[in-house]
């Protein structure tokens, strides 16, 4: 009997060996030929490796999962990994390939591995339907895009790990000269992201700039107290550290 192979293609590390400890639990005769952090990557790795299945993250940087499936010119059973369900789901309904909304949760990722296993057994060929597919996705995908689609992690290395910090989790965020302070629920890291790189990715119902070195998450603020020269503070709930706010951010409070 072949063995069956995948190929997982994330560009957040913690999301890739996720799927790949669940796909263990759940599909122990697969083997996983590798992880890819972009498109481009899983193409070099598909070329060398030709795994029978192609786990595609839908937004990675540069060529993204659609990209990436076009390219792959079905010569693998895709299972698209997308945040933006709302979108995807109706694009999927022909079944040509199959889709995971993340986080990845183990029982539909079982629904998953069964119909992976049914259809290599017959090993159907997508066909024109598969083409179809992706022209509709990326066409409803393109109608997201004229909604921002707003940071959810920061990466941020801790030691000699990397951390996915959930930005609702993050308290504020701090320019400390060629680093940026990351105050989240856990604790502190520095990132090498500028805090103006940060706020045009951060959501403005969420964060707001309150200082030209300072960036804070409404969600922890809990009182303004106002100070000389149009200037204040603010007091972070559950803590006793206070932020600046200089006069050009203040009219962000002036209604609390």
């Amino acid at each position: 009997m072949n063995t069956i192979s995948a190929l997982i293609a994330d560009d957040e590390p913690l999301l890739r060996e996720r799927l790949r400890s669940h796909l263990a639990a759940l599909w122990p005769a697969l083997t996983v030929i590798g992880d890819a952090r972009n498109g481009a990557e899983a193409l070099e790795l598909f070329e060398l490796h030709q795994p029978d299945i192609v786990f595609l993250d839908i937004r990675m940087p540069g060529l993204d999962g659609i990209a990436t499936a076009r390219a792959l010119a079905r010569r693998a059973q895709l299972v698209f990994v997308t945040a933006y369900d709302q979108y995807a789901l109706q694009a999927f309904e022909q079944g040509a390939v199959d889709y995971l909304v993340k986080p990845v949760d183990p029982a539909r990722l079982a629904d998953t591995v069964q119909r992976l296993q049914g259809r290599l057994a017959t090993r159907l060929a997508d066909g024109g339907a598969l083409d179809a597919m992706l022209d509709q996705l990326a066409s409803r995908l393109g109608q997201r895009a004229a909604a921002p689609a707003w940071l959810h992690w920061i990466r941020a290395s801790v030691g000699n790990s990397v951390r996915l910090i959930p930005v609702e989790q993050v308290r504020y965020l701090r320019a400390e000269e060629k680093y940026t302070l990351v105050a989240w629920e856990e604790g502190e890291a520095l990132i090498r992201t500028s805090i103006k790189e940060l706020g045009e990715q951060l959501d403005p119902g969420r964060f707001v700039q309150i200082h030209r070195a300072v960036i804070v998450n409404l969600a922890y603020v809990s009182q303004v107290t106002r100070g000389m020269n149009e200037t204040a503070q603010l007091h972070l709930r559950g803590s006793d550290e206070t932020l600046p706010v200089s006069r050009s951010y203040l009219q962000h409070f002036r209604q609390m």
